[in-house]
């Protein structure tokens, strides 16, 4: 099936506790496709972010590096995940990553008041399972790549398109149900709440103040951890330091500014955190491959011949 890539791409919205606020789908139909090119994306990078739904993604070509919790994930081409309700991830591709995916509700299989609820889908939600990759090596998890498929390509039915997806996402939850192991504590994949949600909260420090002169002392603080204790939550978690995320996070912000405004490069530095230009004109070199000036050029290009690539803020 053919189909135009996903356009609303480039930055993650998320509230003040890094909860995504987009919503997917509607309140009478809570699912959502997206077909995703990570080029198209910013560093080819969905950053950071949790939401209420589940997630099943399938990688249709490239290599995509999972960040989901603590773990990296490396999934090839025809690989497949799914991610629990409400656990912190992240996609990135190097090169090229297509991945059609799609959300939905856990209440889009079965009311939440419903008995196929409370016996079916709440164990997985109350679960420590947080993701379950799937690869063709085993019977079940093909069985599942293959159904997941089928509901990628139902979305072009416009005709029975609603109630085929959910027959589908009902077929699949159920060979899901039947395979995950719930009770083998050594063989499911953990996540440690409280840590978690202490990384939540320091990233959300970072993208409010990013613009400030900003130590690894004061982020800590604010969160009421140690030093020690900040680095090792971001290696566990995003294999990198705060400062370096906070780096990143800047370079993001010029970024959007380049594309998005006319100020000047100088001006773009300041408003992003960055005090010296050259500086910032170095980091931001090493990361984008191009100037700023360049950057600024490529990307005006992309958009007078497609406007709707154009982000909000």
């Amino acid at each position: 099936m053919e189909m135009d890539y996903n356009k609303t791409y480039n930055r993650i919205l998320t509230d003040e506790e890094f909860m995504e606020i987009k919503q997917h789908g509607s309140s009478d139909y809570p699912f959502q496709y997206y077909y995703d090119n990570l080029e198209l994306f910013d560093f080819h990078c969905i950053e950071w972010h949790w939401h209420r739904e589940f997630e099943f993604l399938y990688v249709e070509s490239g290599e995509v590096t999972c960040g989901i919790g603590e773990k990296q994930i490396i999934l090839s081409e025809g690989e497949a995940i799914f991610i629990n309700s409400k656990i912190l991830h992240r996609f990135y591709a190097s090169s090229g990553g297509i991945i059609p995916n799609f959300v939905c509700m856990p209440e889009f299989i079965a009311p939440e008041n419903s008995l196929i609820y409370k016996k079916y889908i709440l164990p997985i939600i109350s679960s420590n399972i947080y993701f379950q990759r799937f690869q063709t090596d085993e019977l079940w998890q093909t069985k599942i790549i293959q159904t997941m498929i089928k509901i990628m390509e139902i979305q072009g039915n416009e005709k029975i398109r609603e109630l085929a997806t959910l027959a589908l996402m009902q077929d699949l939850w159920l060979t899901f149900y039947e395979n995950v192991k719930l009770s083998d504590k050594g063989d499911v994949q953990t996540v440690d709440e409280v840590a978690q949600k202490r990384v939540q909260l320091i990233m959300q420090y970072i993208h409010e103040n990013y613009n400030h002169n900003l130590s690894l002392d004061e982020i800590a603080s604010h969160i009421g951890i140690s030093k020690s204790t900040a680095l090792n939550l971001f290696h566990r978690f995003l294999h990198t330091t705060p400062v370096n995320y906070l780096i990143g996070y800047r370079l993001q912000a010029a970024s959007w500014l380049l594309k998005n405004t006319n100020k000047k490069v100088k001006t773009i530095a300041y408003e992003s955190g960055f005090h010296n230009v050259d500086y910032f004109c170095r980091l931001f070199k090493k990361r984008y491959h191009l100037t700023p000036s360049e950057y600024r050029c490529t990307c005006l290009k992309l958009l007078s011949a497609d406007p709707s690539l154009r982000t909000h803020k």
